[in-house]
């Protein structure tokens, strides 16, 4: 149950954010949100790892198909990213 009484206001300062830090808890220490970069550096690492496993004494070529096909689902997304990311909103 939640307690009735207030607590004590801090006097220290603290920075300004519109995240709660209830709802996000590492709102508290300074970092709240989505890394885009790290997330497109992944994206072409993850690409080129799938191109990468062609190479390998597999004789059919189904799992190339499905591995070049996903590699180039995700190159697609990570160019439509960069383009967008230039036009003004």
């Amino acid at each position: 149950m939640a307690a009735t009484e207030l607590e004590p206001a801090s006097t220290e300062r603290g920075i300004v954010t519109h995240v709660d830090t209830a709802e996000v808890p590492s709102a508290a220490w300074g970092w709240s949100g989505e890394s885009p970069r790290t997330f497109r550096v992944a994206g072409w690492i993850v690409a080129f790892i799938l191109v990468a496993m062609v190479i390998g004494n597999h004789k059919g070529h189904v799992e190339d198909i499905f591995l070049v096909g996903f590699a180039l689902a995700i190159v697609v997304i990570l160019v439509r990213d960069s383009i967008l990311r230039r036009k003004p909103r």
